[in-house]
């Protein structure tokens, strides 16, 4: 629930590799929360990758696609050149 309220407030967003990011500043146990996720979505992603013969990296990315796309209008992601884009 924090995380996704982070999400609709515009301080944590989406990056095209997968991983949540902090657009601004956030508070310390936000940023752990942050990590602690993206540590849990790395596992899923290596997990995936060794289960499908492809990279850590090509899945990854093909899970930041799925995740950007489901935003709402007004959330943030980060694109390709490491700049965060408001959807």
């Amino acid at each position: 629930p924090q995380i996704d309220a982070a999400i609709e407030a515009g301080i944590v967003g989406e990056r095209i590799d997968g991983r949540l990011g902090v657009v601004g500043t956030a508070d310390a146990s936000l940023v752990r929360k942050v990590q602690d996720i993206n540590n849990r979505r790395a596992a899923v992603y290596a997990e995936t990758a060794a289960k499908t013969g492809t990279t850590v990296d090509q899945v990854a990315r093909i899970a930041g696609e799925k995740q950007i796309e489901k935003l709402a209008p007004g959330q943030f992601y980060m694109d390709e050149s490491g700049t965060w884009q408001r959807k």
